[in-house]
C-alpha cells in the first residue's frame, strides 16, 4: 500500500496544477509517497490516484457549526480531580462555568468537557461518577452560551447523558474501541464524532510503546476506524481525527506525527491536534511544570496549522487565539 503525504504550502503565487488543500488557502503540488519497507520518495500531485487526490483537496463539511476552512480552537475543561495540567481546577460547577465562558471570550470556538483523567496511569472512572462531573456542567454552559460543546468520553452511558445535556460532539481517546456501544449511539444521535488513536489504556500506555511504523500505523488505525463508523451510520464528513499525540507514544514517536501531520489529510477528515501541555513539549523546552508549557504548545499547534491542521485543543486560549490572529494576518 502507497501512503501520500500533501507537501503543504502557502502564498498566492502557485505553480500550474497546485492543488487547494481541503478547499482552503494552503495548497500543494507535490506529495511524499510513503511505503512501508521503502524509501520516500517525492512525486508530482497530478499522479496521486483520483481518490486519494481527492479527499485530500475537498472542502470540509461544517463540523457542529463551525467553519473547517479556518483554524479553530478547541478549550480544554476538565472537571476532574487529577488530570495533568489542571486537575481539581475545575471540580465546582460555578467555577467550571466561569471557565468556560472566560475561553469562549478569549477565542475558544468550541468547549471540550472531561470527566474522566486520561493521563498516564490515570485509573478509569465509574460511569455515573462521570456523567455527575460532565452532564451538570455542560447544561450550565448550554445555558449561558450557543458555542458548540465537546464531550470528551469513551463510555456510551457518559455520552448519552452528555447528549442531553447540551453536547454538540463526541471525542473518544480510545477511538471508539472501549465501549461498542458508543459509535451506535453516536450515529443514532447524528452528531459529529473525533475518532483518537491510543496505544492501549491510560494506566499503561506509556510503560514501553512499540510501533512497526508510527506514522503508518496511526493512519492505518484512523482509516480502519473511519470505515467502521460509516458502516454504522456515521457520516464521514462527520467524522473528525486525532494522531493522539502523548497516548501511547515516545517522544520520537510525537515528533514524528507532527512532523508529518498533514498525511492524515489524503483521510478526507478535519484533523484535530492535542498537543497542549504534553510532556514532551516539557522535555525539549526545559519546562518541567506543565503550567509552563504555554510557550511550547503554541509553537507545536502553529506549526501544526501551517500543516493545514483545523482544530487545535489548547488549555491557553487567549494565547493560541492571538498567535492564530497574528499568523493568519502575515498570511
Amino acid at each position: 500500500m502507497i501512503y501520500f503525504r500533501p507537501l503543504v504550502r502557502d502564498g498566492e503565487t502557485r505553480p500550474e496544477g497546485a492543488i487547494p488543500l481541503a478547499g482552503g488557502r494552503l495548497w500543494f503540488s507535490e506529495v511524499e509517497a510513503l511505503e512501508r519497507g521503502r524509501p520516500p520518495q517525492i512525486m508530482p500531485a497530478g499522479l496521486v490516484p483520483e481518490e486519494h487526490r481527492r479527499r485530500m483537496s475537498a472542502r470540509r463539511s461544517s463540523i457542529a457549526g463551525l467553519d473547517m476552512g479556518t483554524p479553530q480552537v478547541m478549550g480544554i475543561l476538565n472537571v476532574t480531580p487529577d488530570s495533568f495540567s489542571d486537575g481539581g481546577v475545575h471540580e465546582d460547577y460555578d467555577v467550571a462555568c466561569t471557565a468556560a465562558q472566560r475561553m469562549i471570550k478569549q477565542g475558544a470556538s468550541i468547549i471540550d468537557v472531561g470527566g474522566e483523567s486520561t493521563r498516564p496511569g490515570a485509573e478509569t472512572v465509574e460511569e455515573v461518577e462521570e456523567i455527575a462531573r460532565t452532564a451538570p456542567v455542560i447544561a450550565g454552559i448550554r445555558e449561558q452560551s450557543e458555542v458548540p460543546i465537546s464531550l470528551d468520553t469513551r463510555k456510551a452511558a457518559v455520552a448519552l447523558e452528555g447528549l442531553e445535556a447540551g453536547a454538540s460532539l463526541v471525542n473518544d481517546v480510545s477511538g471508539f474501541t472501549h465501549d461498542t456501544a458508543l459509535a451506535p449511539l453516536a450515529a443514532q444521535a447524528g452528531v459529529p464524532v473525533c475518532i483518537m488513536h491510543a496505544q492501549g489504556d491510560p494506566q499503561t500506555m506509556q510503560d514501553d510503546p512499540q510501533y512497526e511504523n508510527v506514522l503508518l500505523d496511526v493512519y492505518d488505525f484512523l482509516e480502519q476506524q473511519i470505515d467502521r463508523l460509516e458502516a454504522i451510520g456515521v457520516f464521514r464528513d462527520q467524522i473528525v481525527v486525532d494522531p493522539g499525540i502523548g497516548f501511547g507514544k515516545t517522544q520520537a514517536h510525537n515528533l514524528t506525527l507532527l512532523k508529518n501531520i498533514s498525511l492524515f489529510h489524503t483521510l478526507g477528515c478535519p484533523i484535530l491536534l492535542g498537543a497542549s501541555r504534553k510532556r514532551f513539549i516539557g522535555d525539549i523546552g526545559n519546562a518541567p511544570q506543565a503550567v509552563d508549557r504555554m510557550p511550547g504548545s503554541v509553537a507545536v499547534g502553529l506549526a501544526a496549522v501551517a500543516q493545514g491542521v483545523q482544530i487545535l485543543r489548547v488549555h491557553d486560549v487567549a494565547a493560541t487565539h492571538q498567535a492564530l490572529r497574528l499568523w493568519q494576518a502575515i498570511r
